[in-house]
């Protein structure tokens, strides 16, 4: 699907070749960037952990995306109607570089390898971005918590190939990211053990049907 893009490879190479680029470190817990209005920034995470995070106007909060190594995020992605209604937050120590996506059609001052070679990627960026959302999608529209951890589980699963994994989130932060309550989504996982549905130690969960 990404044909031969390494964005590992590709955006090592851009940081330090691309005037247009810029790069920043972040330490764990804090902000990493707010989305604003009609900036349409393009963030690449080059290493660490992050989540995309909203609260609503009661402070309850959301998490609407957790972020890996090379990932990618920004206004780009979602309709801004008003100033920071979206924050990523670091999860740990984090190297982000981000550019704006009004820049890619104008030449750098370089005339760098490297920036035409993002405009040939970009559609790989997307789609690596399409098909994440879309997971996330899927996943909110079952209807019931038991649903939801199934199908949380089972891409776990499919990514590692096997049936026992680590969820590599902390289970509030799993609550968060499923849009469910907490105690509710911690019942429902001692009902899915109880019937051996699944084994549950800590973070690592073995699928045994």
């Amino acid at each position: 699907m990404y044909c031969d893009f390494n964005i590992k490879e590709f955006t090592k190479q851009l940081q330090n070749s691309c005037t247009k680029i810029q790069t920043k470190k972040i330490k764990k817990n804090n902000t990493i960037t707010t989305y604003i209005k009609n900036r349409n920034q393009i963030c690449i995470l080059v290493n660490g952990k992050a989540d995309l995070i909203k609260y609503d106007i009661n402070g309850n909060k959301t998490i609407i995306e957790t972020l890996k190594e090379n990932d990618t995020f920004g206004e780009i992605f979602f309709p801004m109607t008003t100033n920071s209604d979206l924050f990523v937050i670091a999860k740990e120590d984090c190297e982000v570089i981000s550019f704006i996506f009004d820049d890619i059609s104008k030449k750098c001052s370089r005339t760098c390898k490297f920036h035409e070679t993002l405009k040939t990627n970009l559609l790989n960026l997307f789609i690596k971005k399409i098909v994440n959302q879309n997971i996330r999608i899927e996943l909110l529209t079952k209807r019931s918590i038991r649903e939801k951890l199934k199908s949380y589980f089972s891409s776990l699963s499919k990514n590692s190939s096997i049936k026992t994994f680590y969820i590599p989130i902390s289970y509030t932060d799993l609550a968060d990211y499923l849009s469910i309550d907490r105690s509710a989504m911690m019942r429902e996982l001692k009902s899915l053990q109880e019937e051996n549905i699944i084994t549950r130690k800590g973070n690592k969960i073995t699928l045994n049907k």
